[in-house]
């Protein structure tokens, strides 16, 4: 497959902080939605002195659990389990 080049900026801190008050998560909600290790680490994203830039996998895993169906996410889970990946969504920790 040829490399494909890809633009990408990544959100503002206030519209992650939006977002987070759009579904009414918590940060660690929002952590496990993105697939963070925790809320400390959400935060990294939409504080401080100097946020950090969200990279695309990480916005876009997120979007997709939200936005795809769940026989479609499944299908693309069950792909990199294909890979030798584990992944539950639902890990009850």
């Amino acid at each position: 497959m040829p490399k494909i080049p890809m633009l990408y900026h990544p959100p503002p801190p206030e519209a992650l902080a939006q977002f987070k008050e759009e579904l009414g998560l918590s940060s660690a909600q929002m952590s496990d939605l993105f697939g963070l290790s925790g809320g400390r680490h959400w935060r990294k994203y939409t504080g401080g002195a100097e946020p950090s830039g969200m990279s695309p996998q990480i916005l876009f895993f997120a979007l997709a659990r939200l936005e795809l169906p769940p026989e479609t996410l499944e299908r693309v889970l069950n792909r990199m389990r294909s890979l030798g990946a584990t992944i539950e969504l639902d890990d009850p920790k």
